[in-house]
């Protein structure tokens, strides 16, 4: 079976953990102090803050700006369902945004519409690993007065004009799930921020509502980051970039070997460098493509088949006509840097064998 994704092991990664359970200190130690730090230089920020998932992350940086009842954040419907979710639970109105046509990523006309006084923030997502398009958006910002928050969960190492994504706003939101280009090995996050306050206030909603044992500030939370997981992420930043690398390799071969076929590939923009956390194709097939793969042993999906907009938790009845196509054509093929120049080929093969048919 030649897997959709694949987390990356080796003896220096085990050792790191074993490091941790022999020190017998498993929260808030060295480890994650160097994580933070390692981080915040790879992204380009002052400060970044390790918690438990990319959904925390997202929260944390939205209960940091004070979102409460009655605020809305602008941010797109097409979207793994935890970036709305935060919105949801600090019962604030998420104003869901039609997608760009080539990137998948917000749509900066649609947006513009939709802004109003009771606009708090804008929270683009740099789906698949592609930028969203980011200078509109932040003069928009400036100009309402309100808050850019990024969903970096997808896009660990993606530049946007020669910085990387997460520095823009007042914080970036990264997840390290086991399929994320960086991952801790099971569930962790972390928020990239240039603002003291905002770094102060998130470590304090982390732990409690705390920044001193037993002496509570704030309402908080149990958001944090263990040493293991802290361990195995400095091991796997290390791998970054020649895996990114090896992604961008993957994808281009993919783009080469498909791009005679009637079927919609993944652009990059000139001002963006894509670090391919999902390679996605579109095509009136998809249901019998994937069905055609999985008969070959070849792991495919749909990331994400219901629009926010219309999860059953939701239900807003708007229509977003890109996103409603679109999600009926995506199919996600293999992507990792495990990935063999011969699984890479056997998946191209079998895709043009499908349209030969």
């Amino acid at each position: 079976m030649i897997k959709i994704s694949e987390v990356y092991m080796d003896d220096e990664i085990k050792k790191a953990v074993m490091e941790v359970l022999d020190s017998g200190w498993f929260i808030h130690g060295k480890k994650i102090d160097k994580f933070e730090n390692k981080f915040a230089e790879f992204v380009g920020t002052k400060y970044a803050i390790g918690v438990s998932n990319g959904t925390t992350a997202i929260q944390s940086v939205l209960e940091a700006i004070c979102l409460k009842e009655g605020n809305e954040v602008l941010v797109p419907s097409h979207t793994a369902f935890p970036t709305i979710e935060p919105i949801l639970q600090l019962k604030a109105k998420p104003v869901f945004v039609d997608i760009d046509k080539d990137t998948y990523t917000v749509d900066i006309k649609d947006l513009k519409n939709k802004i109003t006084n009771k606009t708090k923030a804008i929270m683009p997502v740099h789906l698949y690993g592609h930028p969203a398009d980011l200078d509109p958006i932040i003069e928009l910002c400036e100009e309402k007065g309100i808050y850019l928050i990024e969903d970096c969960c997808q896009a660990h190492g993606a530049k946007y004009k020669n910085k990387r994504v997460g520095s823009y706003g007042i914080g970036g939101c990264f997840s390290f799930y086991p399929s994320k280009n960086l991952t801790v090995c099971g569930d962790g996050g972390m928020v990239t921020t240039n603002n003291k306050e905002i770094d102060e206030k998130i470590r304090m909603i982390r732990f409690h509502g705390s920044n001193q044992r037993f002496k509570h500030e704030i309402l908080g939370h149990n958001y944090r980051l263990s040493e293991i997981s802290a361990a195995i992420g400095i091991k796997q930043l290390e791998h970054l970039p020649k895996f990114t690398e090896r992604r961008r390799e993957i994808a281009n071969t993919y783009i080469k070997n498909l791009s005679h076929l009637d079927i919609e590939l993944p652009l990059e923009k000139e001002w963006a460098e894509h670090v391919y956390h999902l390679f996605v194709i579109r095509t009136n097939k998809r249901d019998e493509l994937q069905k055609h793969l999985n008969s070959k042993e070849i792991m495919t999906g749909v990331h994400y088949p219901i629009p926010s907009h219309q999860q059953p938790i939701v239900m807003d009845n708007i229509t977003l006509p890109t996103t409603e196509k679109y999600v009926e054509e995506i199919l996600s093929l293999p992507m990792h840097p495990l990935l063999s120049d011969e699984d890479v080929e056997c998946v191209t093969n079998h895709i043009i064998g499908f349209f030969k048919k």
